[in-house]
């Protein structure tokens, strides 16, 4: 299956889920991480649990929290019966946090690197066998890092380290990684600039914030 738009969708708007299906994306990433509250983490897992026990139509994966957090148990917990096509694990690492996300849910890994120290075990989290893809989270990495990226939008200052991540997953046998959002939910012409930097650089796939983006996203992958 080739997957090029993945939208995000809060997981404690359940009214959103089917609409997301629908919307053209080639797949949908349930959140309990960032776009959820934590006052609302256990609804959203509710919420997220009663949706994977029906019929899906569409690539259906989960962001998870992230080890470090200490909520990921309660996360795994909750939809493992429910069985997504994959985690997304955020803030991955090292082998250890993803082998573990493995091993609980049996089900394939797309781990997110947006870290220092993900970017340093980056080679080795894209050969732990279970994981699928590689993705990019541009805006923590950046703020991890001390970066503060040009109001141009060419992100020339993350070239150097989205070019390391499609090294590290062609090395590793894995599909091109998928590319970070854009927040500029509006500006279809940056949406397309960001995209064709992305695909000229060798990534397959980008995160989406909006279902508006998806055309666009598709259009040029």
């Amino acid at each position: 299956m080739r997957l090029r738009s993945l939208l995000f969708v809060p997981g404690d708007r359940p009214e959103r889920f089917a609409k997301a299906a629908a919307s053209g994306a080639d797949a949908i990433i349930l959140d309990l991480e960032d776009s959820v509250s934590p006052a609302n983490k256990e609804a959203a897992r509710e919420a997220v649990a009663a949706y994977l026990a029906g019929t899906r139509e569409v690539f259906t994966l989960v962001r998870v929290n992230p080890l470090d957090g200490h909520m990921t148990a309660a996360d795994v917990a909750a939809i493992v019966s429910g069985r997504p096509d994959a985690i997304m694990l955020p803030k991955a690492e090292g082998i250890d946090a993803v082998c573990t996300v493995v091993e609980t849910t049996y089900q394939d890994v797309l781990p997110i690197i947006e870290s220092a120290r993900g970017l340093h075990e980056m080679d080795s989290i894209a050969r732990v066998p279970g994981v699928i893809r590689l993705a990019f989270g541009s805006v923590d990495l950046a703020l991890d890092l001390g970066i503060e990226c040009a109001p141009d939008g060419t992100e020339i200052e993350l070239l150097a380290f989205r070019s390391q991540l499609v090294l590290a997953s062609r090395l590793a046998g894995l599909a091109a990684p998928v590319d970070g959002v854009s927040t500029a939910i509006d500006d279809l012409q940056r949406l397309q600039a960001d995209t064709e930097r992305s695909r000229r650089l060798g990534f397959g796939a980008k995160l989406c914030i909006h279902p508006k983006q998806l055309a666009t996203v598709q259009a040029v992958f």
